[in-house]
């Protein structure tokens, strides 16, 4: 694909086109509908009152009116944008003090001082009704899994807090090093961005465990974005994005502490602990630690159920506020973990002990950083100016028994096949530097908002497999190192009538030194049909440069061979989709009813091809003429039936297809259907809470090691595929002022894969296979656990 040029000047206009139209817009518009403006603070005493919420009322009410909202910053100033009706005064409530009704011009810009009164102490506050999973706000689709849902079950780590989630799937990547991976939309975990904060991480060589390396205790809620979404977090976001947000150091609990131990022996300790040092100060120290040290093999195919593994994990993050605009954030945090699995005999002694048995062993370092700065205008406070900064060290070393095999030929007699024991290492270093310079204002009025900025990336990979066997000639090393250097612009623009329209359009171009340009246009319009309709269309396109050994590391614990095409290019995508989101009541009480549908089409994809040979894994680019596609299509009910109870019930369609040596086949393991139920009850203020998940799973494409697909006969090849099955997960939870304890069950039937591992009693043999896992391993999981809190 040739570089796309021009995109300077296109940025150049974009950029361009907002400026001019800024004061021309303002002239126009700001006498007639500018927002309104002001402060509130407490009567008295002058004390400026965040967080106080303002709504306007409409001067001849309707049922269809939409509710126009706002809230006072740090510093008790607020804006807000005046409805599309007439509309002549403001409800101002603030937690604590009498709410006022204040009048308002009709036009012009005035400029309010609004002073609330204390009122009657609250003693308790008591939560009778919980908000939606499904945003009706955002304009791309959103789902929140709040800091109550990963309650729900055990959450040891970022993996498991999706468990009583519809959206994401989770799944074991290969039956020996027991990492887990995430797809969205049908389509892997490495086309999704995965941020924390909002700020992109755990991405290239991190992505084979990234999933451990968050604990589910650190975490606050996360929010799924499905589509391309916002051009201000990247270009890398193809089926959407999972941001993750950790505590806050100025709102968590003073002190969380989380202990978890397993039938199998593993345990799981956290350490949660914040302190408010001043008004402006404040900061968060998350410790994590978990250890798995008990040799287990339950279905006794001589291999270990899970590997062997110990994690120590820490985080601090610190916070200032100025409360006169200026708010900075800096965060640290080490991760160091280690790993081993393979056969019950396998030791890890020195490297003949990866020839004697069977066994494969991962360490793993990792230090990360990153620094947040804003400001505010105190008179300004829809404008504002961030820098981001944020740095990366990633370094791992890896290694994997490995058998092959060598021929002996002699005239007129059939070629003699001697297998060999060998290692293979994988070892990599990667080091990333991203900088983002963003700034926000508005057109005219807070109806028409836009931001932009600068971004630059810097990313150092440096990867070396080894197989383990002997070539005439030193093979390609293009894909194993590389370093990118992008620097890029970005804008996006958002429009909101403030009624039922939402509409917001970005672009960035990017500089890639390996790659040239490339420009990422996405877009995300939200329609509200009636009071409790809501339509969504986005569409955009993504971008990213494959890392063909760490995306497909679970085919290492297998006898295939890597052949790997040394011109690959960057994988490009288009993502079209949209959703409609009804919310009504049931028997008085909130439901809401969500489908969606996804299309994913890639102009260029690299793909691995286990279908075409057996034995051999060919990482190359889609070959001309092929398609690569991912449809996804979801419906899902959320409802309270009576008081207490909550239902949420999904339905799942997905047709993922790739072309594979010129045969369009489905992507193995990907279920084309998946249902999904969870039952959660909570008793009054919570003494008891009780959860039930079923995930039932459809058919999946197999690629055995020993199968290949059929070529010129005419016939269509058709996929051995695994059985239809279901998961059934409890959990109960005994809640008391400061204590929690639950305990759970998880694979509560004992499902199992019959043979997870192909060749287990000949791992060193031609037809070894560890990686077409599709189904739990060791079958039912039972735990307890604690978690202690002081607010």
């Amino acid at each position: 694909m040739k570089p796309i040029r021009g995109a300077y000047p296109l940025l150049f206009v974009f950029f361009a086109g907002i400026i001019a139209l800024q004061p021309q817009r303002a002239r126009a518009q700001s006498a007639a509908i500018a927002p309104v403006r002001g402060e509130i603070t407490e009567a008295g005493k002058a004390t400026p009152l965040p967080g106080a919420v303002l709504r306007w009322l409409f001067d001849a009410p309707e049922a269809s009116d939409p509710v126009v909202t706002a809230s006072s910053d740090g510093s008790g100033r607020f804006s807000i944008t005046r409805p599309a009706r007439a509309a002549s005064r403001l409800v101002v409530q603030a937690l604590g003090y009498r709410a006022d009704t204040v009048a308002v011009a009709a036009t012009g810009a005035p400029y309010l001082r609004v002073a609330l009164r204390p009122g009657q102490e609250l003693s308790e506050v008591t939560v009778t009704a919980r908000g939606p999973s499904y945003s009706a706000l955002t304009p791309a689709n959103v789902q929140v899994i709040s800091s109550r849902d990963l309650t729900k079950s055990a959450c040891c780590n970022l993996a498991e807090s999706f468990e009583t989630n519809a959206s994401v799937e989770v799944t074991t990547s290969d039956a020996v090093s027991g990492a887990k991976q995430i797809q969205l939309l049908g389509l892997d975990g490495s086309y999704s961005l995965l941020t924390v904060d909002n700020q992109p991480a755990l991405r290239g060589l991190a992505a084979p465990y990234r999933l451990g390396y968050l604990a589910g205790p650190w975490i606050d809620n996360i929010e799924i974005i499905k589509g391309t979404g916002s051009v201000v977090n990247g270009y890398e976001a193809i089926s959407g994005q999972v941001n993750v947000k950790l505590k806050e150091p100025e709102k968590t609990d003073q002190l969380l502490f989380n202990a978890y131990v397993n039938d199998l022996g593993k345990f799981d300790l956290n350490l949660n602990t914040s302190a408010r040092i001043n008004p402006k100060w404040s900061t968060v120290l998350l410790l994590h630690s978990d250890h798995l040290g008990n040799r287990v093999d339950r279905n006794k195919d001589g291999f270990l159920d899970l590997p062997l593994a110990t994690q120590f994990n820490a985080f601090n993050k610190w916070k200032y506020q100025s409360g006169h605009g200026v708010v900075s954030e800096v965060g640290l945090g080490a991760l160091r973990e280690t790993r081993q699995g393979g056969q019950m005999s396998f030791r890890d002694t020195d490297e003949a002990a990866f020839l004697a048995n069977y066994g494969t062993t991962q360490a793993t370092t990792r230090y990360t950083g990153y620094a947040k700065t804003s400001y505010t205008w105190p008179s300004r406070p829809f404008q504002s100016l961030g820098l981001l900064l944020s740095g990366t060290s990633h370094d791992f070393t890896s290694r994997y028994s490995y058998g092959y095999d060598t021929y002996t030929f002699e005239p007129n007699l059939p070629p003699t096949a001697t297998t060999n024991r060998s290692m293979r290492d994988y070892d990599g270093t990667q080091r990333t530097g991203l900088g983002t310079l963003l700034f926000q204002s508005v057109i005219g009025n807070t109806a028409h908002v836009y931001r932009a900025g600068l971004s630059f990336l810097y990313d150092d990979y440096k990867e070396r497999l080894t197989s383990g066997r002997t070539y005439l000639f030193e093979g390609p090393q293009e894909n194993f190192t590389r370093r990118e250097l992008v620097p890029g612009a970005f804008a996006e623009y958002t429009y909101q009538n403030s009624r039922n329209l939402t509409l917001v359009a970005g672009l960035r171009a990017d500089r890639h030194n390996l790659y040239g340009w490339q420009v990422t246009p996405r877009l995300n319009v939200k329609y509200d049909v009636a009071k409790n309709t809501v339509l969504r269309l986005a569409a955009g396109r993504g971008f990213r440069v494959a890392n063909p050994i760490a995306d497909n590391a679970s085919l290492l614990v297998s006898a295939r061979e890597f052949n790997i095409s040394p011109n690959l290019r960057p994988e490009r995508a288009w993502n079209v989709g949209g959703s409609a989101t009804q919310y009504f009541t049931v028997l008085g009480r909130p439901a809401t009813f969500v489908v969606d549908y996804y299309h994913t089409e890639f102009d260029n994809q690299v793909v691995a091809d286990m279908y075409t040979a057996a034995r051999y894994v060919f990482i190359d680019n889609l070959g001309a003429g092929g398609r690569s596609f991912a449809r996804s299509l979801q419906g899902e009910l959320q409802v309270e039936p009576v008081k207490g109870l909550q239902v949420k019930g999904a339905y799942k369609y997905l047709d993922v297809r790739t072309t594979y040596d010129g045969v369009l086949l489905p992507k193995p393991l990907t279920p084309k259907r998946r249902g999904f139920l969870n039952l959660g009850y909570a008793s009054a203020f919570d003494k008891w809470r009780g959860d039930f998940t079923v995930q039932w799973f459809g058919q999946r494409p197999l690629a055995h090691i020993s199968s290949t697909h059929v070529h010129g006969t005419g016939q269509e090849y058709t996929p051995e595929t695994s059985p239809r099955y279901a998961l059934l997960n409890a959990q109960l939870t005994r809640g008391f002022k400061r204590l929690d304890v639950y305990a759970g069950v998880e694979n509560l039937t004992n499902y199992r894969q019959t043979n997870p591992i192909e060749s287990a009693a000949n791992p060193f043999g031609p037809t070894f296979d560890a990686a077409m896992s599709w189904g739990p391993v060791y079958g039912r999981l039972t735990y307890l656990g604690l978690r202690y809190r002081i607010e």
